[in-house]
């Protein structure tokens, strides 16, 4: 018995599994955090982190370790003799070895402005992945309708041949007792031959179309998958939320923060220095020997005049912005005319289907005279199976419609950025 328990709790994960069953929204986000460029939104991180540490570093003070030996073919003479005095000129070869260190004081704020331009360039960069990823709806729309439509005209063929299976059991008895003809159970059994084989080719394209939805989203989907067939909801009065839009802002602001950056360079920078070194001579020029010195001291740089660049990279700027801004009309222009075309696409489908319902309450009524007519013997089985074409063709298109109106739905969703 616990054997039976162990195997039984061992294979129903698999069971589970093998017949799990989809929704549209589990597939989009399989689909972006699965796919490979999802990854760089966390890499960009680092990398902006890592470039704000290299930017926060110049506020620490730099250390320099300087070293040199030299021998010049002339040095520094006097000329004339000074009474009570030697003046030993310096020698021909020189040594000097020096630590500088330099501390920023003061630079105007640039360290900071290019931080806040890091942070304002992660952050497009981030949702320009965003969008990118935002493209994967529309391929998963694609594959997801096509195996939803698959797996519904598959119910619709079995359901028909089961009424066909049904009127071949009734032919088999009519052929037994004479009251039909052999020709009549012959031809129902090749018409579901037939279905057999539409079906077989249904099965094909399903998971095909299977396949490619598991590239799509990462994910191993077996033929036992079902897609839950969604109840979209369309609502034309929210306005877009599309993530191009936002990518169009944040540009904007990389833009307006970049003119901070151009600003700052012409700041006045102040630094702290200091070096000390042994060498020979040291500072003392007139002491030929080796000494130990040091110095220290300010350093101001103030570029009081740069011929206009500043002026005309902020007029670059202002010229890129407005680059940016053409391109969120014509982004705007399009995604209107884009979701215009998508509300037309669900009216139509919306009005065929109420056409179908119709087509097909008749088509019933009609099979079931014509049922009852084949059970009595009034006409023949190719009769019954033109009318049951006829039906299950409408039923087909119905499904058909269905699936077109909510694959319009969906993308009139991603259209509009909800």
């Amino acid at each position: 018995m616990k054997k039976f328990l162990f195997i039984i709790f061992a294979i129903t994960p698999i069971l589970v599994f093998a017949q799990q069953t989809l929704t549209l929204e589990e597939c989009y986000v399989l689909g972006e955090k699965n796919y490979p460029l999802a990854k760089q939104t966390a890499l960009l991180e680092e990398k902006a982190n890592s470039e704000i540490k290299v930017l926060e570093k110049e506020r620490l003070p730099k250390l320099d370790l300087n070293a040199q030996a030299t021998y010049q073919s002339d040095v520094i003479e006097f000329p004339l003799q000074i009474p009570n005095s030697t003046v030993v000129p310096p020698n021909k070869d020189q040594y000097r070895a020096t630590l500088d260190a330099t501390q920023l004081i003061y630079n105007g704020g640039n360290i900071a402005a290019n931080t806040k331009l890091k942070t304002a360039e992660l952050a497009a960069q981030q949702q320009q992945i965003a969008v990118n990823l935002y493209t994967l709806k529309s391929r998963i729309n694609q594959n997801y309708f096509s195996v939803l439509l698959f797996q519904e005209q598959e119910k619709l063929l079995l359901s028909k041949m089961e009424q066909l299976d049904a009127r071949l059991k009734e032919a088999n008895a009519g052929v037994k007792y004479g009251a039909a003809l052999p020709a009549s159970e012959q031809m129902l059994k090749a018409e579901l031959l037939k279905l057999k084989q539409q079906l077989l080719q249904i099965n094909f394209d399903r998971e095909k179309a299977l396949k490619n939805l598991s590239l799509l989203i990462f994910q191993n989907l077996g033929n036992d998958t079902t897609l839950d067939n969604p109840d979209i909801l369309v609502a034309p009065e929210i306005d877009s939320k599309r993530p191009e839009l936002e990518l169009f802002e944040l540009q904007k602001t990389q833009l307006e923060t970049s003119k901070e950056v151009i600003s700052k360079e012409n700041y006045p920078k102040l630094l702290g220095f200091g070096q000390a070194g042994y060498g020979n001579p040291g500072l003392n020029m007139l002491d030929n020997s080796f000494q130990d010195f040091y110095m220290v001291g300010l350093k101001l740089n103030w570029n009081i005049f740069d011929w206009g660049k500043t002026k005309d990279k902020k007029q670059a700027v202002d010229i890129s912005k407005e680059i940016v801004s053409t391109e969120k009309e014509t982004f705007v222009l399009n995604n209107e005319m884009q979701q215009k075309e998508a509300e037309s696409d669900i009216d139509k489908y919306e009005a065929m289907l109420l056409k179908d319902l119709e087509i097909i309450e008749l088509r019933e009524q009609v099979l079931k005279a014509t049922t009852s007519q084949l059970q009595n013997g009034a006409i023949t089985s190719s009769e019954y199976i033109t009318e049951l074409n006829n039906l299950y063709e409408a039923r087909i298109d119905q499904q058909l419609h269905k699936v077109q109106l909510a694959l319009a739905k969906a993308n009139y969703k991603i259209i509009k950025g909800f």
